[in-house]
């Protein structure tokens, strides 16, 4: 999974982006110290990792990643070719999500791109910006389109909807407000929208505000109102906070986040956020050579998970030999729960869940 991590020049982006990764992306206070995109590769936080290491002893353990990619900050005009233009744009085209870090704090040692301080208003901007990249691309689509129709009449129907969502795009509004069917999902994601790619508003705060109450701070309930309306997600964080969270020693950590009233980090969240936006969940397996966790998108068939740890795995898969990770751990030990019957033999049709402990069985 790669989320692109986006907003406008000089506010927090490459703090958080170094925080999240501790990557050591360059960070300043003007437009731009980011030119190529950094990218950093974090472990997915998952504590069954852990309890499963401690009953296998295994040699390796390996948890799932997400990789960041640090983009460039945009300014207006950049569909246009100005700041980065499109270089930033096709970055973003790239990833599976965006992370879009608005700025929701007051500080006038850091020079804000526009001058002032207003969520709204910079949200408005990068939108606007990816919808005219999208009305370039939906247009070139919507000519090769027709000129399908010449030899085929079906196309007609994908050329309707192609016309609706140009126009709702022409309205400035992204592509992920369209109402679609499934088939028309399918359509829409042919065509690689930057505006329909899955958002997470990371509104950042000074850490002041963050600690004292995150809904007394107007920009931030400016960015829940604009999340709610395009059914995006919001994240409230402080890039600065997160910063010095990366440096302490996980004891320190974890007395600092107790003080703060805060079960987890804000890479913690944001990853559950990312994981929840994007329809994903982990599988683990479990041995004394390896622990590790994999991902795979909701409603995944056990063929197709096998698949994610070898295509042999899928093309030749018998069974799964499935069991909860809260089963496995109530009773100790493999053998304990398969004395018990806890351990089920699935077939192709088994649709994995979440913490699934599984042993695939193939020939090839």
């Amino acid at each position: 999974m790669k989320l692109g991590i986006v907003g406008l020049p000089n506010v927090g982006k490459s703090t958080l982006f170094n925080a999240i990764t501790n990557a050591g992306a360059q960070s300043a206070n003007y437009p731009f110290c980011t030119i190529e995109p950094n990218i950093g590769v974090v472990a997915v936080p998952d504590k069954r990792l852990d309890k499963l290491a401690e009953m296998y002893q295994p040699e390796k353990v390996t948890p799932a990643t997400i990789e960041f990619v640090d983009i460039a900050g945009l300014v207006k005009g950049a569909s246009k070719g100005e700041g980065l233009g499109n270089k930033f744009l096709s970055n973003i085209r790239e990833c599976d999500a965006i992370v879009h870090v608005v700025r929701c704090f007051e500080n006038d040692d850091i020079i804000h791109v526009e001058g002032s301080v207003d969520p709204a208003r910079d949200i408005e901007t990068i939108n606007f910006e990816l919808i005219l990249s999208d009305v370039e691309i939906l247009e070139r689509k919507i000519d090769k389109t027709k000129k399908m129709i010449k030899g085929d009449k079906k196309y007609q129907r994908d050329l309707d909807f192609y016309n609706r969502v140009l126009n709702i795009l022409n309205e400035g509004k992204s592509a992920r407000s369209v109402e679609c069917s499934e088939e028309e999902e399918k359509l829409l994601s042919e065509v690689a929208l930057l505006s329909n790619k899955p958002i997470i508003y990371a509104a950042n705060m000074s850490d002041e505000d963050f600690s004292s109450g995150i809904d007394k701070n107007e920009h931030f309930k400016k960015v829940k109102k604009i999340a709610k309306e395009e059914k995006a997600a919001v994240l409230p964080i402080c890039a600065q906070l997160e910063a010095e969270i990366v440096e302490m020693d996980k004891e320190e950590k974890e007395l600092f986040l107790a003080d703060m009233g805060l079960e987890q980090s804000g890479l913690d969240r944001l990853i559950k956020e990312c994981y929840s936006l994007l329809g994903l969940i982990s599988y683990l397996t479990a041995g004394k050579p390896e622990v590790r966790a994999w991902t795979i998108k909701k409603g995944t068939k056990a063929p197709q998970a096998a698949g994610k740890i070898h295509t042999d795995f899928e093309r030749g898969f018998i069974r799964a030999e499935v069991i909860s990770f809260e089963d496995l751990i109530a009773n100790g030990s493999m053998s304990s729960a398969k004395e018990k019957g806890l351990v089920r033999s699935e077939g192709k049709e088994y649709v994995m869940k979440d913490g699934d402990i599984v042993l695939f069985r193939f020939n090839v």
